[in-house]
């Protein structure tokens, strides 16, 4: 399988109201790309479809070769992590760090299984891949929201996935805290598997290791390719008026 995401002339609608507009996207196994748009772009909608949370209006979508209509979903979203700010509103706040990473690999919010030392020892090491092993005993309510970012990407990460979905994680973070952040996803991208899709609207957050970049306005593409091509200031400029 040498592409992992295909989408084919992808639309969305709400009501009279069209929020993407015939995109087709092809991302090859171990590219990681760079998805860059102002707000209201449609990029997060974007994000949804390819995890499989949201259906489209018309195009088709096959992600790790399944296609929508004939594949179960709820089997394919396993493989796919997402990290948003709208999760850490989710989360348990009072639940001990390990145990948070440890729901990622049951995609549930608390744990309802039974632990095994196996778990604890993988949800630490995925702490030490995001340089945070040092939160380990603490609850979430008292690190920072840097730390939390990095708790929620090791969560992401427990169940292995083939793709992980990275939708502004630096918002709100100081210069200091998102460097270190950006440091981890550079760790992530190097040594692990997985494909990294990261949303962003600062230019100065695309890591060497993402290559990649398509460029949405309007809810279209407007430039896609590699990064050296598409992050020209002339490109840059137009999208941003």
């Amino acid at each position: 399988m040498n592409s992992i995401i295909e989408l084919q002339n992808i639309s969305l609608h709400r009501g009279k109201t069209q929020i993407l507009k015939d995109i087709s996207w092809n991302i090859k196994k171990g590219a990681h790309w760079a998805l860059i748009g102002p707000n209201g772009a449609g990029k997060t909608s974007l994000l949804k479809i390819i995890s499989g949370s949201l259906w489209p209006s018309s195009g088709k979508v096959k992600i790790l070769g399944k296609e929508f209509g004939k594949t179960d979903l709820r089997e394919l979203k396993k493989k796919i992590g997402w990290v948003s700010s709208f999760l850490t509103e989710k989360i348990p706040q009072n639940e001990d760090i390990i145990e948070i990473i440890i729901s990622g690999k049951f995609a549930s919010f608390g744990v309802y299984e039974k632990i095994t030392e196996k778990d604890r020892k993988k949800a630490k090491g995925l702490l030490k891949l995001m340089d945070c092993d040092y939160v380990i005993g603490r609850n979430f309510n008292v690190i920072s929201q840097g730390e939390k970012q990095k708790v929620l990407i090791a969560r992401a990460l427990m169940a292995e996935p083939l793709i992980l979905l990275l939708d502004e994680p630096c918002i709100g973070l100081d210069i200091r805290a998102r460097e270190n952040l950006l440091n981890s996803i550079s760790k992530i991208c190097r040594e692990t598997k997985t494909t990294v899709i990261y949303v962003m609207h600062h230019i100065d957050e695309v890591i060497p290791q993402i290559n990649n970049a398509l460029l949405l306005k309007d809810g279209r593409v407007f430039m896609k390719g590699k990064k050296k091509d598409v992050l020209s200031e002339k490109n840059l400029d137009t999208m941003f008026n």
